[in-house]
């Protein structure tokens, strides 16, 4: 089945959207990204495998590819078959999908990622408790090689212990370099650890890394800074959800936050922002006061946006001037060519959610191409 769209061929001849764009010293080929989707398909070991190559080698056409999330560590990990970067099995298994990505003409970029609190005894080394800023139990279940299991309370982690999590998105950032990518995007969105310790909702923390807003950013800084000590600045970018109640957290003042965040994220030059604008996976609209072209403003590198675009409005958004990149989801699960049908103005084929978490090659690598 497919998804038709009207057609405008002017608007797509006048628009940029479609031409190669510098960010920093990269051109992309385009200024359609694919964003980072969890698709839990890695083998023993946390491993990407062959269909991965061939997943992400069918959507190089993109500008520029956000991997998947990625676990730096063990105790980063909060889902059943989801890859890492922390072992050399991994980074191997990495290595054959850059290399195909790169000899089919395009850029891909590795998502590092924490889960904090959002994982299980399960997943955690020696079946320890996940970690968290605060024990705050998170709403909602987790599945685990056993099906569905509540979350757990977390521990909340020592003062001392949080300098091992920054060696962690170092050490990560190395192998992601080992591994091929051309660059790294930082997970600070969604209600993973990075995101926990910044709202207050889910960081009541003493020390200095709770409390007050520049104390809350501490560790997403920290993190960046470590990060930048792997990469030039214009080969990272961070993601971000301001409004976004996904994994139970919240703030009472976001435009504070992430105001403060983008400054600290725009004097460290880094390559992109990367902003979920609004709920994550939809709605756009949330009732609450936000100015995410504030955002863009405070920003001035690569402002890139996300969460429920259309052609339409990636047209639109261009013409305004008010993204330099848009980044598309689901849309890139059912269509490999997404570029080309955008391109064209072509109809999309329709998402199977059934296929979308686990599995094998259905409802992942054959979707068809418009030419095929």
């Amino acid at each position: 089945m497919t998804i038709q769209h009207q057609s405008n061929p002017d608007v797509t001849a006048m628009s940029d959207l479609f031409q190669p764009y510098k960010l920093g010293a990269l051109t992309l080929a385009n200024r359609i990204v694919m964003a980072p989707l969890t698709r839990s398909r890695a083998l023993a070991g946390d491993v990407p495998g062959p269909l991965a190559v061939t997943y992400y080698t069918q959507r190089a056409s993109a500008g520029l590819i956000i991997s998947e999330a990625t676990q730096i560590s063990q105790q980063g990990k909060g889902y059943i078959q989801t890859p890492g970067i922390y072992s050399p099995e991994q980074i191997a298994g990495w290595r054959k999908v850059t290399d195909a990505v790169h000899g089919a003409g395009g850029k891909i970029f590795l998502q590092l990622w924490h889960v904090g609190r959002i994982s299980h005894p399960d997943f955690q080394p020696d079946g320890g408790l996940p970690v968290a800023p605060s024990a705050i139990k998170p709403e909602g279940t987790v599945y685990t090689s056993k099906g569905k299991e509540d979350m757990v309370t977390p521990r909340a982690l020592e003062t001392a212990q949080i300098a091992g999590i920054v060696a962690d998105y170092r050490n990560a950032s190395q192998n992601a370099r080992d591994a091929g990518f051309d660059g790294v995007e930082i997970h600070g969105a969604n209600g993973y650890l990075l995101d926990q310790f910044m709202r207050d909702k889910t960081n009541q923390r003493t020390d200095i890394y709770g409390g007050s807003i520049e104390n809350r950013a501490r560790l997403l800084l920290e993190v960046t800074d470590a990060v930048l000590s792997v990469w030039d600045a214009d080969r990272v970018g961070v993601r971000l959800s301001p409004l976004s109640t996904f994994n139970d957290i919240d703030d009472s003042d976001p435009a504070a936050l992430y105001g403060y965040v983008a400054d600290q994220l725009a004097a460290r030059k880094l390559g992109f922002l990367h902003m979920i604008e609004g709920n994550t996976g939809g709605p756009r609209e949330t009732g609450r006061d936000f100015d995410f072209k504030a955002m863009r403003k405070r920003f001035p590198n690569t402002y890139m946006a996300n969460n429920c675009y259309t052609r339409e409005m990636a047209l639109a958004a261009r013409a305004d001037n008010t993204v330099d990149l848009v980044a598309f989801g689901r849309p890139f699960i059912s269509n490999p060519d997404l570029v080309e049908r955008l391109r064209r103005n072509a109809p999309l084929n329709e998402l199977d959610p059934a296929t979308l978490y686990g599995g094998d090659e259905h409802g992942y690598t054959d979707y068809p191409f418009l030419d095929h």
